[in-house]
């Protein structure tokens, strides 16, 4: 829901369709909850919607609805911009969904894209909502624990991108629960975008088909060697030791060095895979087959990226292939910067460019850049899928986490899918060389050389 505040500065600039002969006022004069929700929404709500003041608004035979339970859930929804103030109202237990299950609210965040469109009320309709509101209710309030500082006040963690930041954010999205990590990812524990060679294969298929592309991309065999930064729970690192090559990987949670260093003790796999914990700018070994930077460079920040691919192509024997796959945006001029619920919640300090601008810095820094793909549909299917897993174990989830966060997964994968489905973002595998002193890239075939 937009923020009142914010609306009421822009409503002069704006010329939308008088609403306020739609507004029902309640006994007192004032405007009940239902009908100030109905007016930014031009009286065409695409679900029921109930509030606390026992207003309602909507089809009353909707399939989906929400429930607006608590006064603090209103302050919430207006003072918070964009979607903040709704996830923030929701998380808290303030907002309730109904019609689909918390692990998986993509039907109603559907809904809510395709058919709802706020407008701008005129100012004398504006004023009249916040006299309804009242001022009270519009002084910003502490947000749930979940919620992470806003940008200028993560100072204290160091300077945005430093290595302290850094180990603070990747802390904060992956050192969650490596068993409620578990239960959403399943038995591959990858938490990237998979590749499914059907439509209707499984995430685990369409997870180990997805090594199997980045395995072949970069033309391992065995005895070589292989660094994987950023490498999660050492899927590829065991991969690729699985078929002899001698695989190092490298992530900022600690939780996911313990995981992955149990695993591949499990699997015998000892003398060719080790994972780190650590910064990948820490990684001091060069001479490297090949690199993998598998959902890394979403954390690096876009000012970065010169030095990011300066360290990987040093890293690389001349001739070794470097292949980035990362969540991109469908264009190269928005800014990079998450905001609202995203930066808060889920990826603090993430940032996302567009191919175009990943490709440019890999080629400045000297790499040459063999190919680039897009995955996108395969993104939406794999949150699908995960969120379905959601489902699967939620009340397991809940027990580990709290209601809190496993909402906050919920509503942050099913939100993902969407943005997948309707392109506001991408997924971008990148392969390049680094040449030798004279330009020459080895003996790469004329063609690509992998199976699709």
């Amino acid at each position: 829901m937009t923020s009142i505040k914010g609306s009421a500065r822009q409503a002069a600039a704006e010329t939308p369709e008088t609403l306020e002969n739609d507004a029902t006022p309640d006994a007192s004069g004032k405007l009940t909850l239902a009908a100030i929700l109905e007016i930014f929404a031009g009286g065409r709500l695409p679900l029921r919607f109930t509030a606390y003041d026992g207003s309602s608004a909507g089809p009353p035979d909707a399939a989906l609805g929400l429930e607006l339970k608590t006064p603090r859930g209103t302050t919430y929804l207006a003072t918070g911009r964009g979607d903040l103030g709704l996830a923030r109202a929701y998380i808290a237990g303030d907002l309730e969904i109904h019609g689909v299950h918390p692990g998986d609210p993509y039907e109603l965040l559907k809904a809510l894209a395709d058919e709802l469109v706020f407008k701008l009320p005129p100012p004398r309709t504006m004023a009249h909502v916040i006299r309804s509101i009242g001022l009270e209710r519009l002084r910003p309030i502490a947000p749930p624990p979940q919620e992470v500082p806003p940008r200028w006040r993560r100072v204290a963690e160091g300077i945005r991108h430093s290595k302290s930041r850094d180990a603070e954010a990747i802390h904060h999205h992956y050192d969650v629960s490596n068993t409620f990590y578990e239960w959403v990812l399943g038995p591959s524990m990858t938490y990237t975008c998979a590749c499914y060679p059907r439509p209707d294969a499984s995430l685990d298929e369409a997870q180990e088909n997805k090594y199997r592309l980045v395995f072949e991309k970069l033309r391992l065999e065995p005895g070589d060697r292989l660094l994987d930064v950023g490498c999660g729970w050492g899927g590829m690192v065991r991969y690729a030791a699985r078929r002899g090559v001698r695989a190092t990987g490298v992530t900022l949670s600690a939780e996911q060095t313990a995981w992955a260093q149990q695993a591949i003790a499990a699997e015998g796999l000892s003398d060719l895979a080790e994972v780190r914990y650590g910064d990948y700018r820490d990684i001091a070994e060069t001479g490297f087959d090949a690199v993998s930077s598998i959902g890394l460079l979403e954390h690096i920040g876009v000012r970065n990226y010169a030095s990011y691919f300066r360290f990987l192509q040093s890293r690389l024997r001349s001739g070794g292939l470097l292949l980035n796959h990362c969540i991109t945006r469908p264009d190269n001029r928005s800014e990079p910067a998450a905001h609202g619920f995203i930066d808060r919640y889920v990826f603090p300090d993430g940032e996302l460019t567009g191919s175009g601008r990943i490709i440019t810095e890999a080629q400045d820094v000297g790499l040459e850049v063999l190919h680039e793909e897009n995955l996108r549909p395969h993104y939406a299917l794999t949150l699908r899928d995960w969120c379905a897993n959601l489902v699967e174990h939620w009340d397991e989830a809940v027990a580990e986490v709290g209601l809190p966060t496993a909402k906050v997964w919920g509503l942050y994968m099913a939100g993902s899918r969407l943005a997948f489905e309707s392109g506001g973002i991408q997924l971008h595998q990148v392969l390049a060389v680094r040449p030798d002193e004279r330009g020459g890239t080895g003996e790469l075939p004329l063609r690509p050389w992998w199976t699709p």
